[in-house]
């Protein structure tokens, strides 16, 4: 690196440093729509030219945006919504409603959530209160009264949309639709789902008045497009920032987007997953790294951070386990093997440590019984293993049937990285997994 470079980046203050997080960490986590849009082209013309036939022209319609998780479903509709925005028409007439399944468990909370977001409490005064019945009424008669012509346009946005089918008769999802198909209030409705089934799961009377528009997202990018996501997710605005350090910083995004190692954990990473939601997550652990000291992101960094994306916490919780309780893992192990993956019971591995104690009472020391019922139980909290039967079934404790949540390899590695344990724990464990 030279002087000079060294001196701008020295001169680099802490002000600026947080500010390059916080535009960073809002990208990662909000999904605001910066960037290109890569592999979705026909996807985000069909919607957009679908949203605009709403707006503008006043035509009422509902669609269904289906991929799996992080395929970028929520991604592509903010980048519509972003250029319909740019248009002062919709600008100022466009009424947004967003719901979730996962917020929105019931109908009823569903209508106190629309009433609120289209702010229409005033009007109803005590009756968003009221029963679901008049709620709804009262919306139904507000939308039905408008027209294509004179009534702002309302967009429904329903994340999670396979959660709202599971509601009692549908009956939101039939209003919806309903009032899409007829000439009153100009409505959209989005749904947004990973499931492919979707249709199968609707009413056939709300499957008659759904449109049957299914806009389908599957990740298709290759590896260069992979990479340019890359560069994109991590460049900087030149407005926003102190003008020499962006120009460094997007100088050594493209380095880094050039560098093998760099290139190998990325390659990793999509072979793994497209989901861009795993891109990010490895993008924000290396961000967190960054400081005044430390103000470019370099190889190591994306590498610690990929280490950390890959790490097995299963794996983690046994490093941070006493030896009387690793013993009782491996004696665990040792007993499926032997009965080829069958329940177990305390009194079995309690049966198994004391026969590795007599055999090795030098190294390890003999614990009381009840010491060692506790070390099970602890197991049991960091569910390491599990019962078999439910929590109602009545038996002492000692005899409840469990099943070891770890293999083999993952008891192995945790072994080899585990601080000062003793030898004799380690061949037991090697004899008792000879097979491997």
């Amino acid at each position: 690196m030279s002087k000079r470079k060294s001196k701008e980046i020295c001169s680099t203050n802490g002000e600026c440093i947080s500010q390059v997080q916080r535009i960073l960490r809002e990208r990662f986590c909000h999904q605001y729509p910066n960037g290109k849009l890569f592999g979705v082209e026909l996807q985000y013309k069909h919607l957009l030219e679908l949203l605009k036939r709403t707006t503008i022209h006043g035509e009422s319609n509902s669609a269904l945006i289906i991929g799996p998780r992080g395929s970028g479903k929520t991604m592509l509709l903010n980048h519509v919504l972003k250029e319909l925005m740019e248009i002062k028409q919709v600008r100022e007439n466009l009424l947004q409603v967003h719901l979730n399944g996962l917020l929105q468990t019931n109908d009823k909370i569903a209508l106190k959530e629309i009433t609120r977001q289209l702010q229409m409490e005033n009007v109803v005064g005590d009756k968003v209160f009221g029963s679901f019945a008049e709620n709804l009424a009262f919306l139904l008669e507000a939308l039905k009264k408008g027209d294509r012509d004179n009534s702002c346009p309302v967009l429904f946005i329903l994340d999670e949309f396979d959660l709202f089918v599971h509601h009692k008769n549908q009956t939101l999802l039939y209003n919806l639709f309903d009032i899409s198909q007829s000439a009153q209030t100009p409505i959209t409705v989005i749904g947004l789902t990973c499931r492919q089934d979707i249709l199968e799961l609707l009413e056939k009377r709300v499957k008659s008045r759904f449109s049957h528009r299914q806009i389908y997202l599957m990740n298709s990018f290759d590896f260069k497009q992979y990479l340019r996501i890359f560069k994109e997710q991590l460049y900087l605005p030149a407005e926003l920032l102190d003008k020499p350090f962006t120009q460094i910083w997007n100088k050594n995004v493209q380095s880094l987007s050039e560098d093998k190692t760099v290139q190998d954990v990325l390659r990793n990473h999509f072979y793994c997953s497209k989901d861009l939601r795993s891109l990010h997550m490895l993008l924000m652990l290396a961000l967190s790294s960054i400081t005044v000291s430390h103000p470019l992101m370099t190889a190591s960094d994306l590498l610690e951070a990929s280490k950390l994306c890959r790490m097995d916490s299963k794996a983690n919780i046994v490093h941070g386990l006493s030896v009387l309780e690793i013993c009782l893992i491996i004696a665990m192990k040792h007993l499926n093997d032997v009965y080829e993956g069958e329940p177990f019971n305390f009194q079995m591995v309690y049966n198994e440590f004391q026969k590795f104690i007599q055999r090795k009472a030098h190294s390890i020391y003999n614990f009381e019984k009840p010491v060692v019922m506790k070390a099970f139980e602890h197991l049991l909290q960091l569910e390491l293993i599990k019962p078999v039967e439910g929590p109602s079934v009545r038996a002492q404790r000692e005899f409840l049937l469990m099943k070891l949540l770890l293999d083999s390899n993952q008891i192995m590695d945790a072994l080899q990285v585990y601080p000062n344990c003793p030898t004799d724990v380690k061949q037991w464990a090697t004899s008792s997994l000879s097979w491997l």
